[in-house]
Formats: C-alpha cells, sequence, structure tokens
C-alpha cells in the first residue's frame, strides 16, 4: 500500500482533525514509499523500532510517538538513536494517540470494554475521550472488578476508595486520565478505571465514596492498536505483527 494512502486513510478513520492533542497524530516519520510490512506496538521505543528492523517491516504503527508538546525538540541522545534507526532504515512512523483512545469501535477504551465485557452506555469527559457502562458484565463490586482486571490484563491493579461500594455504573478511560476522575463522579460513575493515578486522587475517591482503580497505563493502551493492525491487515492484506514490549507501569 502507498505510505500517503495508508496515511489518509488512518486520518480519516480515526477521526484525526477534531481532536485537540499534546502531538501530531498521522505519520510522523518518512520512510519508503510502498507498506506492506508493518509492526505495532504501544510506544515507539528502540526496543520496537529494532523488533520492526528485524523482519524487515516498512512501517511502524503506535499508540505514542514523538515530538510531544512542550519536550525538548533538539536532536540528541535517545532521540537521535530512535530517529537515525527509522531515517536510516527508511522506516515509517504512524502515530495515534487520543483518536486510537477515543474510537468506538477500534479504540483502547472500547476494545477494553471488549476484553471485560463492559456494555458501553455513553461517552464523558473532554473530546468524549471517557466511556460508561452500564450493569451488564461487571463485578458486583469495586474490589471483584479490581480481581477480574487481574485475570484479563495480567498484572495487579491499584484500588482506592470504597472496595465493596455496589456497582450499577462503571466510568474508564485507558493511559493516563486521572483528571478526569471528578467527570466520571459528575457522569455518575459507581467507580472509575483508568491506567494511572496521582497522588491527590486519593483523597478524592476517599472524600467522595467512588473507588479508583489504577490498571497500569501500558496495561489498558495494548488494545487499540492491536485492533487497528488487525483491521489493516483484513482489509488491505498487510502483514501486521503486534509486538509486545514489557512495561509494568
Amino acid at each position: 500500500m502507498d505510505r500517503m494512502e495508508l496515511a489518509t486513510y488512518l486520518d480519516g478513520l480515526l477521526d484525526v482533525g477534531r481532536f485537540r492533542d499534546y502531538c501530531p497524530n498521522g505519520l510522523q516519520v518518512e520512510g519508503r514509499v510502498a507498506v506492506r510490512r508493518l509492526v505495532c506496538g504501544v510506544t515507539a521505543s528502540q526496543a520496537l523500532l529494532d523488533a520492526a528492523l528485524a523482519v524487515e517491516a516498512d512501517a511502524v504503527l503506535v499508540h505514542h510517538g514523538y515530538f510531544w508538546r512542550g519536550e525538548d525538540g533538539r536532536i540528541t541522545g535517545i532521540r537521535r538513536s530512535r530517529l537515525k534507526t527509522l531515517l536510516e532504515n527508511d522506516i515509517n512512523l504512524f502515530a495515534y494517540h487520543l483518536p486510537l483512545d477515543a474510537h468506538a469501535e477500534l479504540g483502547n477504551n472500547a476494545q477494553l470494554a471488549r476484553l471485560m465485557g463492559w456494555t458501553v452506555t455513553g461517552r464523558f469527559a473532554d473530546q468524549d475521550i471517557g466511556f460508561l457502562g452500564g450493569t451488564a458484565g461487571i463485578a458486583g463490586t469495586g474490589g471483584e472488578l479490581a480481581v477480574k482486571l487481574v485475570q484479563k490484563l495480567g498484572r495487579q491493579p491499584l484500588l482506592v476508595g470504597d472496595a465493596s461500594r455496589p456497582l450499577r455504573r462503571i466510568a474508564w478511560c485507558s493511559g493516563g486520565a486521572q483528571n478526569y476522575f471528578e467527570d466520571a463522579i459528575a457522569a455518575g460513575a459507581d467507580v472509575y478505571v483508568s491506567g494511572e493515578i496521582s497522588e491527590q486522587t486519593v483523597h478524592l475517591a476517599r472524600e467522595s465514596g467512588v473507588p479508583f482503580i489504577a490498571a497500569g497505563h501500558h496495561a489498558t493502551e495494548r488494545f487499540g492498536v492491536q485492533a487497528l493492525g488487525a483491521h489493516l491487515a483484513e482489509h488491505f492484506g498487510m502483514e501486521c505483527r503486534y509486538v509486545e514490549v514489557d512495561n509494568p507501569v
């Protein structure tokens, strides 16, 4: 598939134009024109780039790419090494951040719901990033939900607040979305699941009575890029391979 045709297709599929984001979405580093083999991963780390190089991939597709707002823009050190790998080997880098969290079918939040058996009933928070669900597939209490997350995600989440609170409505948002906790409470959630937690989140959970479950940034954002890769493989016959680079956060 032509590089720019792929970029145009992905940009349209994920509706990148509607998002205010912290990084550029789409083709971030230009490589060879023809894309036949694609490696997918959560973050464009050196380990992922080396894996792509080992299988002679034409492109890398990630959730966390480069050129984040406010970071040092100099091409030195680790940044130079990563870009050197891509440019010297003519490998394209595609990255989709908030658009891949929010997509109704292929996004991280939609895929997390599918994995957990949650029914999506609505959206909340800025740019409709957060998801709301009803009672179908939800464990009886926050503590029971945390146990199910261990089973599905393969890591121990951190639960703060009332683990015995009965669940009728759940809110979730993958990655570092702890700042949407108050929005989740306002939306009527009985529990909020995200990837990360901050110091103030603990107090908010205790004082509001709504438990907060930090299930892991990486752990909650592995599924969107896998679903997107599978979609490309099905629709275009492209070879798409997901590479898991272990991350305990």
